[in-house]
């Protein structure tokens, strides 16, 4: 392997879901300023919008989306100025 490529600040890091306050430690290089604390031990904390504990996807529920009524809403909108 090539020397001197790796990171070297690769260390455990705690990554907190914003949306549902799941906090999951693996290990990663990722830039963080806040720390906290878990069982007795200090991480560097790295906070996230979403993450697979939260997102659609992986949670299966899945927003609906009144298409029908958006559509009938344009079309309404702009009738008068197609005329």
């Amino acid at each position: 392997m090539k020397k001197d490529i790796h990171p070297t600040n690769y260390r455990l890091v705690a990554f907190k879901d914003m949306s549902n306050e799941e906090v999951f430690i693996t290990k990663s290089c990722a830039e963080t300023k806040d720390t906290i604390e878990i069982e007795g031990v200090e991480y560097p904390l790295f906070k996230m919008e979403i993450s697979s504990t939260s997102h659609p996807f992986y949670t299966g529920k899945v927003k609906l989306v009144d298409t029908a009524g958006r559509i009938d809403k344009f079309k309404n909108k702009y009738a008068k100025r197609a005329k």
